[in-house]
């Protein structure tokens, strides 16, 4: 789920922190996660990965690149170094003072992807939510894939609730989140 991973919260964290992207370099993203997240400890960081602490070091100095699912988790780790606790506050204040229209919008992709659980009687479509000032507050806190799960989801359960659907709960709501998009 790493592909995942990165398609849902990192799309999140990069939307909502635009200055706050990885730095393009897979040498400077690991110098920073290693320094920043796991305190400038190789073995650490190593442990994490599962890899040796040879790669790490390989990792940093340039010489070897990651791969596969360890290059999408040092992405993440990247953008997550970027963007400090104070930050998400502060940018969650923001927003929470927007009341009922943020100006953020969330599209979840329908079609072939997205599944209401114990229900088929919606149609295929894209489904295009407004977030409300607190939805967006609650997605620049979020520390997870989980956190922003649910808050998509309840924010999925509002919409068709308010329409003739009603009685759905936010994990109810499946979805591809790779077809999803935040702005």
């Amino acid at each position: 789920m790493a592909g995942g991973f990165r398609g849902l919260f990192g799309k999140v964290r990069e939307s909502l922190f635009p200055s706050r992207k990885a730095p393009a370099k897979t040498k400077t993203q690991a110098g920073q996660v290693r320094e920043r997240k796991y305190g400038g400890s190789t073995k650490a960081m190593a442990a994490a990965y599962g890899v040796s602490a040879r790669t790490i070091s390989r990792w940093v100095d340039g010489t070897r690149h990651p791969a596969g699912p360890h290059r999408e988790k040092l992405r993440l780790d990247a953008v997550d170094v970027q963007t400090t606790g104070l930050g998400r506050e502060r940018k969650a204040k923001q927003l929470a003072k927007l009341g009922s229209h943020s100006g953020i919008t969330v599209r979840v992709g329908r079609a072939h992807t997205f599944e209401i659980q114990g229900s088929d009687a919606v149609r295929a479509r894209d489904i295009h939510l407004g977030l409300t000032g607190d939805q967006a507050a609650a997605l620049a806190l979020a520390q997870d894939e989980g956190e922003v799960r649910e808050i998509i989801g309840e924010a999925l359960a509002e919409y068709f609730n308010g329409g003739s659907y009603g009685g759905f709960r936010g994990e109810d709501f499946d979805y591809d989140v790779d077809d999803f998009d935040l702005n």
